[in-house]
C-alpha cells in the first residue's frame, strides 16, 4: 500500500524536478528491499542476542548523532542537519535509526532491574533513565528534529511506566518534559509560528497557514469514497511534501473517508498484534522490545495523522510504511523483523531451559 501510494503522490514531483516520473518510486522500492532484508535477517535472529548488543548499538547510534552535527560530514537540507553522506548511495537519517538502538538499549537496561527495586528508586532509576534519554533526545533536537525527538521521549517514558516506575517519576518526567518543550518552542520562531498557526490557520492563508488548509482541502475533497486512484489535485504542487508527510493526505482524496479508515485500522490491528506479542514474551526484556517497538510505530502515526487533521500541531514526522523516505522505512522494517522475533523466539521455551542450566553451572 505504501508502494502504490508513494507513487500516486510523488509522479508529478518526480517529472517536474527530475524529469522522471518514477523517480520516488523507484528509490523507495529499493529502499523497501533493503528494509525487507533487514526485517528477514532480524526475524531469524534471536532478539536475545540484541541484549549484550545494546551496548555497541547505542554507541554507534550516539556517534552517528553526533557526527550530522559536525561541519563538511552531516548534509544540511532545508536548514536542517540530518542526514550522513555515504558517497554514491542516498544519504541516511540517523535518528531513525535512533529509534531503534534507544529502544534495544532501553529495554535491555530495564530487563536488568526488574528484579529488583532499582527502577522505583530515584538514583538508581529515574535519574540514569533521564540521563540516557535526554542526552539523544538533546542530540535529536538540535539538528532541530523536534518530532523525532517526541516519538523517541514518548516511547522510552512508556517503556518506563510499562516497568513498574512510580507515578511520582512519571509526574516528574511529564512536568519537566513539558517546561522543556514549551521551551524549545519559544526559542525557535517557526516553533512558536506552528502553534499560532495550528491554532488559527486562517490568519495567514498564503502564508504559515497554507500547508495546513491545503492539507485539510485534500481530505475535504476526498468525500466518503475519494476521487479514485492517481486522481488527486492537491498533488499537483498544492500540499508541500505531498509524498512524504502530507501523504496521508493524498489518502484522503483519493481513497475518501472509507479509504482513510482502512489505512487507520490496518495499523490499529499491527498494534493489536504487537501487544499480544509482548504479552506472550517470555522474559522482561522480550515484552520491553515489543512494547517499545509498538509504541514507536503508534506514536508516530498518531502524530502524523493528528497533525494532517489538525487534531494537533503539525510537525514533521513521515507515516510509518506508507511516506516516502528510505532511512524511515528501513528503520521501521527493521524494528518489524525484532518484533517478530520476540513473536518467534518467545515460545522457544528451551532457550530459557538452557538459559536456566548455564547460569546453574555457574
Amino acid at each position: 500500500m505504501g508502494l502504490l501510494v508513494v507513487y500516486s503522490a510523488s509522479f508529478a514531483v518526480g517529472h517536474l524536478e527530475y524529469g522522471d516520473t518514477n523517480y520516488f518510486i523507484a528509490r523507495q522500492a529499493a529502499f523497501a528491499l533493503v528494509g525487507l532484508l533487514l526485517l528477514w535477517v532480524l526475524m531469524r535472529l534471536d532478539y536475545h542476542y540484541l541484549r549484550p548488543l545494546s551496548i555497541g548499538l547505542m554507541a554507534i547510534a550516539l556517534a552517528a548523532l553526533l557526527a550530522v552535527l559536525l561541519p563538511g560530514v552531516g548534509v544540511e537540507q532545508n536548514g536542517a542537519k540530518r542526514w550522513l553522506a555515504l558517497g554514491p548511495l542516498p544519504p541516511i537519517q540517523p535518528s531513525e535509526f535512533a529509534k531503534l538502538s534507544i529502544i534495544v538499549y532501553i529495554s535491555a537496561w530495564l530487563a536488568s532491574r526488574s528484579r529488583g527495586d532499582d527502577i522505583k528508586q530515584f538514583w538508581a532509576g529515574f535519574l540514569p533513565f533521564v540521563l540516557m534519554v535526554g542526552l539523544v533526545a538533546s542530540l535529536v533536537v538540535v539538528e532541530p528534529d523536534m518530532g523525532t525527538t517526541i516519538i523517541i521521549v514518548l516511547t522510552t517514558c512508556t517503556l518506563f511506566f510499562v516497568a513498574g516506575a512510580p507515578s511520582r517519576h512519571l509526574l516528574l518526567l511529564i512536568i519537566g518534559a513539558g517546561l522543556i518543550s514549551w521551551a524549545i518552542i519559544f526559542l525557535a520562531n517557526y516553533r512558536l509560528e506552528r502553534i499560532l498557526t495550528f491554532i488559527s490557520p486562517g490568519e495567514d492563508p498564503e502564508g504559515s497557514g497554507f500547508q495546513i488548509r491545503q492539507l485539510l482541502i485534500a481530505l475535504g475533497s476526498g468525500g466518503p469514497a475519494g476521487l479514485g486512484w492517481g486522481a488527486s489535485r492537491q498533488k499537483f504542487f498544492y500540499v508541500p511534501g505531498s509524498h512524504t508527510d502530507g501523504v496521508f493526505a493524498i489518502i484522503g482524496e483519493e481513497l475518501g473517508f472509507i479509504g482513510a479508515v482502512a489505512i487507520i485500522a490496518l495499523f490499529a490491528f499491527f498494534i493489536y498484534r504487537g501487544i499480544r506479542t509482548s504479552l506472550n514474551a517470555p522474559d522482561p526484556f522480550g515484552a520491553y522490545l515489543a512494547v517499545g517497538i509498538v509504541s514507536w510505530i503508534a506514536y508516530q502515526t498518531l502524530i502524523n495523522i493528528g497533525g494532517i487533521t489538525r487534531s494537533i500541531p503539525l510537525t514533521g514526522v513521515p507515516l510509518p510504511f506508507v511516506s516516502y523516505g528510505g532511512s524511515s522505512l528501513m528503520a521501521v522494517l527493521a524494528g518489524v523483523g525484532v518484533l517478530l522475533s520476540v513473536s518467534r523466539y518467545g515460545r522457544d521455551r528451551g532457550y530459557l531451559e538452557r538459559e536456566m542450566i548455564r547460569r546453574k553451572r555457574r
